[in-house]
């Protein structure tokens, strides 16, 4: 084999690199116009590229399109956009995150009855211990005549606004 033969990547290399690039590209099409807005997209080409993309609505027509733009990005680099994407992902596992912690905080709630208050005092300091009180006895009263838990769901609701209304530090 010649140095030019071994420096050249295989075939199946490129494939793979084309498909990642194709991947990532189908990424940007699927997002919605708000989240394409906050990745960093400097090539006026590729924009223009996801933006006919969007508007597809043959499959065919679709996966050329996505061909295409695996290619433009061949010849950019795309550290900016892999981390645009990366802090949008993060920023979706840490509004899960809080889902999850809020719906522990609820359940540990109704776990405790009354002296569940207390706990959400500790983290909510605002938080109107009436609304409170009478949310987890309207609970207790929903479970013992077997209703849907409508006040659960108030509940959280209330819990959710507390969170977004807290200030940030």
């Amino acid at each position: 084999m010649t140095e030019s033969e071994l420096e050249r990547p295989s075939k199946t290399a490129v494939k793979k690199e084309m498909q990642a690039l194709q991947n990532l590209g189908e990424q940007l099409v699927k997002l919605s116009n708000n989240e394409l807005a906050k990745i960093p997209i400097h090539d006026e080409h590729l924009r223009e590229a996801l933006t006919t993309a969007r508007r597809l609505t043959s499959r065919e027509a679709l996966r050329r399109q996505l061909q295409y733009i695996g290619k433009l990005m061949r010849g950019i680099d795309l550290t900016e956009i892999e981390a645009g994407l990366a802090k949008r992902d993060e920023g979706q596992r840490e509004l899960a995150r809080a889902f999850h912690r809020l719906e522990e905080l609820r359940d540990d709630v109704v776990e405790l009855g009354l002296p569940g208050i207390e706990k959400v005092i500790a983290q909510f300091p605002d938080a109107d211990r009436q609304r409170l009180r009478t949310l987890i006895l309207q609970i207790g009263k929903d479970a013992k005549a077997n209703k849907p838990p409508a006040a659960k769901r108030k509940l959280f609701q209330y819990l959710k606004e507390l969170q977004e209304h807290q200030p940030k530090t």
